[in-house]
């Protein structure tokens, strides 16, 4: 399967994101029926050679980047190459990606032994030991803080590229941008981590990792697994709207990464700052 395909991957199923709802509007004036659209919310299995491994509740839009990043956040893949195919196929139920990965993962995989319960931002549900939350992330060498004025552009451009919040809200964004803030890519999804998780599929399937000089910006708060999947794919910079927990600034720390939250207009807070060794 070629690297680059994430396009044609995610056109082999074609799923609404949105649907119209009828609904009824109330305020002190009274009642109002109307048409209102909401955000789709569907079961997406994982599928590793025919094992289902995990069920999320996503978006159902740009599910092959989400299985690549999902495979790569979780260690399940290494790099794109050893993913042999993957298909969506459609059931009442939901959807399965069946994908066929390399016999190296693939052992790799039925060692870890987990099993997920999916619910939306549910990310680390399932690990069967304490210790097994602490991700093996690599150190690497102190990137330059992004200026004042670049996450500032990119805040203001995030908030007008999301095109299924701005039609019916209730869904979460995470961005690439690069070092002059010129958005590379965007994908969205009614969980924070499952949005993360597609851009970083979509970063690997499309070979974009050129640009990770630049940094992700999320719409939702910076917590400890979306520090380590961050970490984990090479992101030097994680910028959050919302605030970062402890767990997230100790890791991005030990991590040596640039972590920023509470991006509002004219205010950014600046929680770790990558150092020189």
């Amino acid at each position: 399967m070629q690297a680059n395909q994430s396009d044609n991957l995610s056109e082999q199923l074609v799923v609404q994101a949105t649907h119209e709802e009828s609904v009824i509007v109330r305020n002190p004036e009274g009642e109002l029926a109307q048409s209102d659209w909401i955000a789709e919310e569907v079961a997406v299995a994982l599928v590793y050679n025919g094992i289902s491994h995990a069920v999320m509740m996503l978006t159902p839009q740009d599910l092959a980047d989400f299985a690549m990043g999902f495979s790569l956040t979780e260690g399940i893949l290494t790099s794109t190459k050893q993913l042999r195919s993957l298909e969506l196929v459609e059931s009442e139920l939901g959807i399965e990606v069946r994908m066929e990965i390399a016999t190296e993962a693939f052992v790799n995989l039925k060692q870890r032994r987990r099993q997920l319960s999916g619910r939306t931002g549910c990310g680390i549900c399932g690990l069967e030991s304490l210790t097994a939350v602490q991700p093996d992330v690599a150190i690497r060498d102190a990137h330059p803080m992004p200026s004042y004025q670049l996450i500032e552009k990119a805040a203001a451009k995030l908030k007008g590229s999301q095109q299924i919040q701005s039609q019916c809200g209730a869904v979460h964004a995470a961005a690439l941008f690069d070092d002059n803030a010129e958005l590379v890519s965007i994908r969205e999804d009614v969980g924070r981590h499952n949005a993360l998780d597609k851009l970083l599929g979509a970063i690997a399937l499309n070979k974009q990792e050129d640009k990770l000089a630049g940094f992700v910006l999320v719409s939702s708060r910076a917590s400890f697994e979306m520090v380590s999947k961050a970490a984990k794919c090479g992101i030097h910079t994680l910028v959050a709207v919302s605030a970062p927990t402890k767990m997230a600034i100790t890791l991005a720390k030990q991590a040596n990464m640039n972590l920023i939250g509470f991006v509002r207009p004219q205010r950014q807070v600046v929680y770790v700052q990558a150092v020189d060794a």
